[in-house]
């Protein structure tokens, strides 16, 4: 059986323009079902560590208090390969260090031969990009870290 990637990428089109999460169709010979996954942002938070009472009485000096990880990220809503940019020789979506606002293409994950631009959902500065370019990426996986 041929697979019609043409007819493919306009259901993924009419899924997303039209803000689906899922299309499903079918006749005698084929049926073909795609589904978008939506995931929220994940924001992680270091919880202060707990100490013990000192035995003795210590001089009075202030604790330092943990440095809260304020940072956000941006998670791979499909299993497929990521991509910096939108071709090998062109310049990558973001680096570290580049401010990015919500809605901001920062890079592809290809899944089934189409290429998907991943859009930030958060806004900030890029501070960590967590997978190298051409790698494979699960479904949920950091791919950056923003601040």
């Amino acid at each position: 059986m041929k697979i019609d990637t043409n007819y493919i990428e306009k259901l993924a089109k009419i899924l997303s323009d039209n803000n689906l999460t899922e299309i499903t169709l079918e006749d005698e010979n084929c049926a073909v079902s795609l589904r978008k996954e939506i995931t929220g942002v994940v924001q992680t938070v270091a919880a202060p560590a707990v100490q013990a009472a000192p035995a003795a009485p210590a001089p009075a000096a202030a604790p330092a208090a943990p440095k809260a990880d304020n940072r956000k990220t941006i998670t791979s809503p499909m299993v497929g390969t990521f991509y910096t940019s939108p071709s090998p020789d062109a310049k990558p979506f973001v680096q570290v260090g580049d401010t990015v606002k919500e809605g901001d293409v920062v890079c592809i994950v290809e899944a089934m031969k189409l290429m998907n631009e991943i859009d930030s959902e958060v806004s900030g500065k890029i501070v960590e990009i967590c997978v190298e370019n051409g790698q494979p990426v699960e479904f949920g996986q950091v791919l950056m870290y923003v601040e």
